[in-house]
């Protein structure tokens, strides 16, 4: 299979369909969720179909199409041939509305509950991915007690950093955050506290990992109407190089990120890539979409970094722009996704 399977799957358009896009929501990604959200909506109307743009606010509550309330929201889904949940993070993208979709009978892009939830919890994701012999950065987790205990007490957490074989510096992260809300780098114990308690305020597990020194390549997979995956070409991040790491103000903000596409690395790695990327998606249970990040370390070892089930999706985000190198349009993929959904759960 090549990427031209992707391009004869995007000319195959849909049939005129109601298709209900769902964004914004209670975690700290509504903005971006918007921003997915309405790109994603404005795709679906240049394909021809009638959207309904749902909107879920920062409390909970439902508006669809200007129409306040859950009554109107729910005879909206019912009345959808596909809906699309264009959310990030808690509440979105962690299997909560795919299981609300899956109650209301509605077919949907994107990966099922268990795999959405799975793969959401960073260190749930890494340990499965582990047990399959898929190499991860090393880190640990911290919870309940023990996350109580490491954010008021940095020696008990530098404690256990060295008794699982992780070094400074280390990254400090909400376990089911997106964005790099929330996320700090830290070189040594006297930053800790602070830092657990930053990811802490976003999410009641946080975890910290070595920090692995390479580059930052992502893949973005794609699931076909016939059920195969393809993989697009490599992305290579240069983060800003004012910014500590690659934060939110890198990936949204600052002008001297630059995405390099496609990366330039030699074949047998980027089919090295290629192939675990799908090992990724097909071990995690993934569904539709997905953008696997990795560092490719100076060894020339892969490392997954994260697995994102719905990743960012503004014309300008990583995902679309990677298939855009293989000349397929943002409304080329939603398309593909739109017939994947309506294929895949028919």
């Amino acid at each position: 299979m090549t990427t031209s399977s992707v391009t004869a799957a995007a000319q195959q358009r849909t049939p005129r369909m109601t298709v209900a896009v769902i964004m914004g929501g209670v975690s700290s990604e509504h903005d971006v969720s918007l921003a997915s959200g309405g790109g994603i909506a404005d795709a679906a109307e240049s394909l021809g179909h009638q959207v309904i743009r749902l909107v879920i606010g920062r409390d909970g509550s439902w508006t669809t199409n200007g129409t306040p309330g859950l009554d109107a929201a729910l005879a909206a889904l019912r009345a959808s041939d596909v809906a699309v949940p264009a959310m990030h993070g808690e509440g979105g993208e962690d299997g909560t509305i795919q299981g609300f979709l899956e109650l209301l009978g509605v077919k949907y892009v994107g990966s099922g509950v268990s795999a959405s939830a799975l793969s959401l919890d960073k260190h749930a994701t890494k340990a499965v991915l582990a047990t399959h012999g898929i190499p991860v950065a090393p880190g640990i987790a911290l919870r309940g007690e023990a996350l109580t205990q490491a954010g008021s007490d940095a020696e008990d957490a530098a404690v256990q950093l060295k008794e699982a074989g992780v070094a400074y510096p280390v990254f400090v992260k909400p376990a089911s955050g997106g964005s790099s809300f929330g996320v700090s780098r830290v070189t040594e114990t006297a930053g800790l506290s602070a830092a657990i308690a930053e990811a802490a305020a976003l999410d009641p597990q946080v975890l910290v990992e070595q920090e692995m020194i390479g580059r930052e390549i992502d893949l973005s997979v794609i699931e076909l109407p016939d059920g195969s995956i393809e993989v697009g070409p490599a992305l290579e991040i240069h983060s800003d190089p004012n910014q500590p790491f690659f934060n939110a103000e890198a990936k949204y903000s600052s002008a001297a990120t630059e995405f390099i596409i496609p990366a330039p690395i030699d074949p047998e790695l980027a089919e090295r890539l290629r192939s675990t990327a799908i090992a990724v998606f097909r071990t995690m249970g993934c569904r539709g979409l997905a953008r696997v990040d990795f560092f490719v370390l100076e060894n020339g070892e892969p490392v997954v970094n994260e697995l994102n089930t719905f990743p960012g999706f503004t014309p300008a985000s990583q995902y679309p722009r990677m298939w855009a190198a293989t000349g397929l349009s943002y409304a080329d993929v939603v398309n593909v996704l739109l017939a994947t959904a309506v294929a895949d759960r028919a």
